[in-house]
C-alpha cells in the first residue's frame, strides 16, 4: 500500500520541477545527489513544503521520460537502508518518507521530503569516506529544478529562517484532533485521487492525518496543524477570525449604493469554489455574430481564469495569523476589485507586477496552503499567476489589470476592469430601468457617466440620442451625433446613425434619412444589419436594402421579421415605375419584375412558417395576397391569403380595403 498522499500520476506529470527531481537509476554517486536534494527540500527555502525525489524515472529538460526505466533487479530494501543511513548524517538529522511504488508496470522508489521544522539543515558533500571532503558539510537549497549549495545572500536568508515555520504549518496546541472532520479529509484525498483512500484501503483517521502531515504528536498526544484547521473544519473562522471571503456589489463607483452582499465560509477550497461560482454568474457571456465569419466573437465580463488566479492568489498569500480582515471582493459596473491583507512579502515590488517583469523567487508566506491548492488544481506553478491574468484579460479584449499595495504593505489589491461591452450592457440596463420608472433625467445621467468610462461606445451614444429625442431635446441629440461624425474611434458607430435616421423618418424627412444612411458605417451584428436594411427600405433606398438582405441571407433566413422585410424590399423593387427601369430593355425588365415577385412570394411563405406572432403572420398573408395577385396566380389562392390575413387581424382596415380593391379589379 502506498504511503503517499499525492496521486502518483500527478506527482510524475504535474508537480512543478522546483519540487520534483528524477533519478533514472541507482548508484553510489546517485546516493550523494539524493542526500543533497533531501537536505535542500528539507530546508524549503521558498516555503513550498519540500518536494519529491523519484528514483527509476529518467528526465529530460525537467520532464519525465516515459515509460519509466524502473529499478527492476535492484534490492529496494538495501537502497532504502543506504538512504536512511546517509540521511542520519544530515544535521539536524532528517528522515524522508520512502515509498516503493509500481508505476506503469515498473518498480520505482519515491522519496517524499516535506519541509523540516528545525532548518537550516546541512549535509555532507560526499558519502565516500575515502575522499578528503568526506567530513565537509554544506547547506543546500533548491534553485529552480536544481539542488545547489547555499551561498551569499541565500545562505544569509537561510540562517535567518532558523527554526522558523510558516504559520500555516505550525502546530495548533490549543486544539485536539476532535475538531477535524474526517469526512472532509477523505473527500479531499478522493478529489486529488490519493491512494490513501483507494477502494479496499482502510486507514484509521488518526493515521490518515499523520500520513497527510496535518497532525503531529506533542507530549504523547496528537495536535492538528493550522493548515488542518483551515481546510478540514467546517468553520475555520472560529479558529482564525477573518478566514472568509466577502463579496459586495455596488451600483456605481466607490460611492455607489450597495446592491447585494454575500459571505462565503467553510474550508478554504470550498470558499474559493463557491465564490468563483457566484462571481461567474455576474460574468455574462457576450456573443457577437460577424457577417462572413463562421464563428461568433465571444467575450465575457471577467475571464474566469483571471478571476480564479486573482482569488486563489489572495487565499494563498494572505496572512491568517492574527489578521481579522477577510478577503474582500468589490463588484462595480466597470470593474472587480479583490483585496487581501496584508500586502506581499518583502522582496516583491510593484514593478514586478508589470508586463514583462516576473515576481522574484522569494519565500512564500504560507507553504501548506499552496501545496493543497496545487493538488486540487486551483493553484498553478510558481510565478505563473500574474502572467496568466494578463494573458486571459488580453485574450478576452479586456483592459489591462492593475495591481497595487501601499508602502507599509498593509493590503494587496487586484483590479480587473470589466470588458467594455459589459460596462455598456450594464449601463443600458440600468438606464432602461430608470427610464421605465419615470426617472428620465437620471437615466440620461447614468448613460453620460457610462460614456465617461467607455467614451467610444456607439451603443451608449445612440441611447443618449434616442432618450434626448424622446424628451424633444433635438439639439442635444444632433450635438451628440455631430461628435460621432468627427470621431473615427467610436465602436459600433452605425448605431448613432441608425438612431438619427429613425428620427428623420418619423418626421417624414426621407431625403435627410437617406443622406445619413449613405454614410453609415457598416454594422458588425446581424440585428443591426437587419435594422439598417429596414431603414434603407423606409427611406426609399430599396437597392441598398435588397443588397444588405441578399448578402446576409444565410444569417437572417431563420428570422421571420428579416425574411418579411426582405420580401417587401423585393416587392418594392418590382413595383417601381418604368422610368426607374429605363436603363433595362423592356423584355428583361418584365422578366426581372416577375423574378422579384416570385422570390418575394417564397420569402413570405417562409416568414409565415417561421413566425409565431399572429400580427406578423397577418401582414405576411396580406403582402402574399397582393404578390399573388400581381403574379396572376389563381384567384382562389389570392382570396384565401386575404381571408387568412383578415381572420388573424380582423380590425385592420387596410386588409379589407386591399381585398375590396383586388375584387373590383378582377371584376372589370
Amino acid at each position: 500500500m502506498s504511503v503517499l498522499a499525492i496521486n502518483l500520476d500527478e506527482l510524475v506529470t504535474s508537480v512543478e520541477s522546483v519540487r520534483r527531481e528524477f533519478k533514472g537509476s541507482w548508484s553510489e554517486p546517485t546516493l550523494d545527489q539524493i542526500i543533497r536534494s533531501v537536505c535542500a527540500f528539507a530546508n524549503d527555502f521558498f516555503n513550498l513544503n519540500g518536494g519529491y525525489i523519484v528514483v527509476g524515472i529518467e528526465e529530460k529538460d525537467g520532464l519525465p521520460i516515459l515509460p519509466p526505466r524502473g529499478l527492476d533487479g535492484s534490492n529496494l530494501d538495501e537502497i532504502q537502508k543506504k538512504i536512511r543511513g546517509q540521511c542520519r548524517r544530515i544535521d539536524p538529522e532528517y528522515q524522508p518518507v520512502i515509498s516503493p511504488e509500481i508505476y506503469q508496470g515498473k518498480q520505482i522508489l519515491v522519496l517524499w521530503v516535506p519541509a523540516g521544522d528545525v532548518r537550516p539543515y546541512q549535509a555532507p558533500k560526499t558519502s565516500d569516506s575515502k575522499k578528503p571532503e568526506h567530513k565537509e558539510r554544506a547547506y543546500y537549497v533548491r534553485q529552480g529544478p536544481e539542488t545547489v549549495a547555499a551561498q551569499g545572500d541565500v545562505l544569509t536568508q537561510l540562517m535567518q529562517m532558523t527554526a522558523k515555520v510558516p504559520f500555516d504549518d505550525r502546530r495548533s496546541f490549543g486544539h485536539t484532533l476532535d475538531v477535524l472532520s474526517a469526512s472532509l479529509v477523505r473527500n479531499f484525498l478522493s478529489d486529488i485521487r490519493s491512494g490513501l483512500v483507494a477502494p479496499g484501503v482502510q486507514i484509521p483517521d488518526q493515521e490518515l492525518y499523520r500520513s497527510l502531515r496535518i497532525s503531529v504528536k506533542v507530549n504523547g498526544y496528537d495536535v492538528p496543524k493550522n493548515v488542518a484547521l483551515l481546510f478540514f473544519t467546517h468553520d475555520p473562522e472560529q479558529f482564525f477570525p477573518g478566514a472568509r471571503i466577502e463579496i459586495a456589489q455596488f451600483g456605481d463607483g466607490a460611492g455607489g449604493s450597495l446592491i447585494e452582499e454575500k459571505t462565503f465560509r467553510g474550508p478554504l477550497h470550498t470558499q474559493i469554489n463557491q465564490a468563483l461560482d457566484y462571481l461567474n454568474a455576474f460574468s455574462v457571456s457576450m456573443i457577437r455574430k460577424v457577417p462572413d465569419q463562421a464563428e461568433a466573437h465571444r467575450t465575457v465580463a471577467f475571464p474566469y481564469e483571471a478571476m480564479e488566479e486573482a482569488l486563489v492568489n489572495a487565499v494563498y498569500h494572505r496572512s491568517y495569523e492574527g489578521n481579522p480582515e477577510p478577503i474582500k471582493i468589490y463588484l462595480y459596473p466597470n470593474r472587480m476589485e479583490i483585496i487581501s491583507y496584508p500586502g506581499p512579502v518583502p522582496g516583491i515590488d510593484l514593478k514586478h507586477f508589470q508586463p514583462g517583469f516576473g515576481v522574484p523567487p522569494v519565500p512564500n508566506r504560507n507553504r501548506r496552503i499552496g501545496e493543497f491548492l496545487k493538488e486540487l488544481r486551483l493553484a498553478e506553478g510558481r510565478g505563473t499567476g500574474i502572467p496568466k491574468i494578463y494573458r486571459k484579460m488580453t485574450e478576452n479584449g479586456s483592459p489591462r489589470p492593475t495591481f497595487e499595495f501601499d508602502t507599509e504593505r498593509t493590503y494587496f489589491r487586484v483590479v480587473l476592469p470589466a470588458h467594455p461591452q459589459y460596462v455598456v450592457i450594464q449601463a443600458l440596463r440600468e438606464s432602461a430601468h430608470l427610464w421605465a420608472i419615470g426617472e428620465r433625467m437620471a437615466a440620461i445621467r447614468n448613460l453620460e457617466a457610462a460614456r465617461d468610462r467607455v467614451p467610444n461606445s456607439g451603443a451608449i451614444i445612440a441611447q443618449i440620442i434616442e432618450y434626448s429625442i424622446s424628451l424633444n431635446d433635438i439639439g442635444t441629440a444632433e450635438q451628440v451625433f455631430a461628435e460621432v461624425e468627427s470621431d473615427s474611434m467610436v465602436m459600433d458607430a452605425h448605431l448613432p446613425y441608425l438612431a438619427m435616421a429613425r428620427y428623420y423618418l418619423s418626421q417624414k424627412d426621407s431625403p435627410r434619412a437617406a443622406e445619413l444612411l449613405s454614410h453609415v458605417p457598416s454594422p458588425s451584428r446581424i440585428d443591426d444589419l437587419v435594422e439598417l436594411a429596414v431603414l434603407y427600405k423606409r427611406s426609399g433606398k430599396l437597392e441598398e436594402a435588397h443588397s444588405v438582405f441578399a448578402t446576409n441571407y444565410d444569417l437572417i433566413k431563420d428570422n421571420p421579421k428579416a425574411v418579411h422585410e426582405f420580401a417587401q424590399s423585393k416587392l418594392g423593387l418590382a413595383r417601381r415605375n418604368d422610368k426607374d427601369w429605363r436603363d433595362i430593355a423592356p423584355r428583361e425588365r418584365t422578366a426581372t419584375k416577375q423574378r422579384l415577385t416570385r422570390d418575394a412570394i417564397e420569402l413570405l411563405r417562409r416568414a409565415i412558417q417561421l413566425s409565431d406572432d399572429n400580427v406578423r403572420k397577418a401582414w405576411c398573408y396580406h403582402d402574399l395576397a397582393n404578390a399573388l395577385a400581381e403574379s396572376k396566380a389563381p384567384a382562389t389562392e389570392v382570396d384565401q391569403a386575404f381571408n387568412t390575413a383578415i381572420e388573424l387581424l380582423p380590425y385592420q382596415p387596410q386588409f379589407e380595403q386591399s381585398y375590396e380593391s383586388w375584387r373590383q379589379r378582377r371584376a372589370r
